[in-house]
């Protein structure tokens, strides 16, 4: 039975930066708990950042001479986290090699698991087409599937 990243935020868990949670209440989410299938993770707590936290967006993003895209990930305090939002990143990677898993539920618009959308790094909230940091890196190693919503399997 395949395994499901999902943010930890989704199943309740008040690991958002203001402390708060992003609870999914789907029938599918409690069957994939039952059927122990969900792997659960926060990267941003993941990479070392304390609940609550400040607000962080992707501000910069620059073409390294290497071809690589650099991003930089800074707080409404000015404060660069860029470092431990690349650790939560990585850190979900590895999970998902350990669990071989192929499917992702990620919370939309997070500076770490956006996958279409962002925020425009004004802290206006303002949304620009991009992907978080996690969610960058899982696509670019693994298949990870990106649904839209829920739906039965």
């Amino acid at each position: 039975m395949n395994k499901i990243l999902i943010s930890s935020c989704f199943l309740g868990n008040n690991v958002r930066y203001d402390g708060d949670h992003n609870l999914l209440t789907d029938d599918i989410i409690q069957r994939w708990q039952q059927e122990k299938r969900l792997v659960v993770i926060c990267p941003e707590l993941a990479g070392g950042l304390a609940i609550p936290r400040a607000p962080a967006e992707i501000q910069h993003q620059t073409m390294e001479s290497s071809g690589d895209i650099k991003i930089n990930v800074i707080t409404d305090t000015g404060d660069d986290v860029t470092k431990a939002f690349e650790l939560g990143a990585n850190k979900t990677l590895k999970l998902c090699k350990l669990h071989h898993i192929r499917y992702a539920l990620l919370k939309e618009s997070s500076p770490s698991c956006g996958s279409s959308t962002i925020y425009d790094g004004s802290f206006k909230h303002q949304k620009i087409s991009g992907q978080g940091i996690t969610t960058r890196l899982l696509l670019s190693l693994i298949h990870i599937s990106e649904p839209t919503r829920l739906r039965r399997i």
